[in-house]
């Protein structure tokens, strides 16, 4: 059993984690463990998620969870910072920025609309470090009815992110903005999994 299904297994709340997920995350986090760096969730529902975090990453890690209900303020008894707001709202993120230094890790696992993801991208692509990393759970809800215009889905935003990395070689020369020409990669990380005391 991996270090992180351990983790998964140990928390004493209830959280969801696609199965899939485990693996990827242990093989992209491994690097995190036991360092001082910043962990922001976005979407922490019952806060299952935070301990699992805390116990996979270790006690140097200050993690940070984002909810737009405030009863998540609970969780900062057990030594978590919980910022509550919209991630659809630009106001709440400048707010966020200018209360959080740079970040490490962005976990978005907030309301999968696409509007939600695309806003705490471009919002937060610019607070995360140098080699740091943004992630975006359960981008499926692109191919889903209910979560926005699929026009302008998260997957079809990926798409042209992908586009403009790809322009940076060869002769096309476009013009990017800073924060498109600090995104390095986008790589594809869904069975279920829950975990409640």
């Amino acid at each position: 059993m991996s270090t992180l299904i351990k983790s998964f297994t140990k928390s004493p709340k209830y959280t969801i984690k696609w199965d899939n997920y485990f693996k990827i995350y242990e093989e992209v986090l491994k690097k995190y463990k036991n360092k001082k760096i910043k962990f922001v969730e976005v979407g922490i529902g019952d806060g299952g998620s935070l301990f699992m975090w805390k116990n996979f990453l270790g006690d140097k890690a200050r993690i940070i969870g984002i909810e737009l209900n405030p009863v998540a303020k609970k969780w900062e008894k057990h030594g978590f910072e919980i910022f509550i707001g919209s991630q659809e709202d630009p106001n709440f993120w400048t707010k966020f920025c200018e209360s959080v230094d740079e970040i490490d890790v962005v976990l978005d696992d907030g309301g999968h609309t696409y509007l939600q993801q695309i806003i705490t991208t471009e919002l937060l692509l610019g607070q995360i470090k140098d080699k740091g990393m943004l992630i975006v759970e359960d981008t499926h809800t692109s191919y889903m009815s209910g979560f926005g215009d699929a026009k302008i889905g998260f997957m079809n935003y990926i798409l042209q992110t992908m586009h403009r990395i790809n322009s940076r070689f060869g002769s096309f020369h476009p013009h990017q903005s800073p924060l498109q020409i600090r995104m390095a990669s986008t790589s594809p990380p869904s069975s279920m999994a829950t975990s409640q005391p």
